[in-house]
Parts: C-alpha cells; structure tokens; sequence
C-alpha cells in the first residue's frame, strides 16, 4: 500500500497469477489458477461434473434416511426394541463362537484337564479333606446354635 492508503492497483483491476518465467498462468472462473495441462474447458466439464456427484451423494443420504427410518418403524410394529435386537446379536455372537473351531478345541482340551485332575490322588485327599472339615464345621455351628438356643430359653 502507498502511503495515502490506497494500492498500486486501481479498484477496478486485479492481480493477474504469473506462473513460470512471468508468463500468465491460466485462471478458471472462480479466479483459481488452473492445473498444468487442463483447459478451461475441460475443468468446466469436471466441476459440472463434481455438482452432479455431490448432488447425487445427497440424494443418496437422504433416501437411506428415508429407508433407516422406514426399517425403524418396522421393527418397532414387530416389537423389535434396540434391547431385543443387543440380546439376539449377542446371542447369535455366542452361538457363532461357540461353534468354532478354536473354542471346539479349548473345551476339549479344558475337558481333558478336568479328567486328569479330578483322578489325581492329590484331588480325590483334598476333595475328602474339605469334605470332613465341611462337616465337622457343620456339626460345630449346629452345636453353637444350640447352645445359643438353650441359653436364650434359660432366659426366659
């Protein structure tokens, strides 16, 4: 700007884009500076062509609006809450992992442990072990209970 405040250029010029070697470089109608090798013509054809997409796009957003809210409706007359619907995904989910093969080959292989350790002679002392404590302490708080029992009718 010069120091009055006005440009080098009069108000009713523009700038002129220069590419290389200060020749002009073409500008398309909006003023941007157009890619090498593309006419004008050609980036008409193509902007005109990028409305019609864009236009189709939200054509497009708009009728699977339509149709989400369409197929909500239905599945509300079908009584098909979005609760329901999460049970039948997560159940269909556990059927589906229930049956493949990894999961096939963990429990029998699970199953297999389970044999070896319920045989084991360490299982079957520990399994008659805390089966004798169960009942010893069973007996001990049938015990306690009635003692309690007599000294609160003692009471009386």
């Amino acid at each position: 700007m010069e120091p009055g405040g006005q440009g080098l250029l009069p108000d009713n010029m523009t700038e002129v884009p220069v590419g290389p070697g200060g020749v002009c470089a073409p500008a398309d109608a909006a003023g941007a500076v157009l890619p090498e090798g593309l006419t004008e013509a050609e980036a008409e054809e193509l902007r005109s062509e990028l409305a019609k997409v864009e236009e189709e796009i939200l054509t497009l957003r708009q009728v699977l609006s339509a149709k989400e809210r369409h197929a909500a409706e239905i599945k509300r007359k079908l009584g098909q809450t979005p609760l329901n619907q999460l049970k039948m995904n997560l159940s269909k989910s556990l059927q589906e992992v229930q049956m493949s093969n990894a999961y096939v080959k963990t429990s029998e292989k699970i199953g297999e442990w389970n044999e070896k350790v319920t045989q084991s002679d360490v299982y079957k002392k520990t399994q008659e072990t805390l089966t004798q404590a169960g009942q010893k302490t069973s007996a001990a708080l049938s015990n306690v209970g009635t003692a309690i029992t007599r000294r609160l009718g003692d009471m009386r």
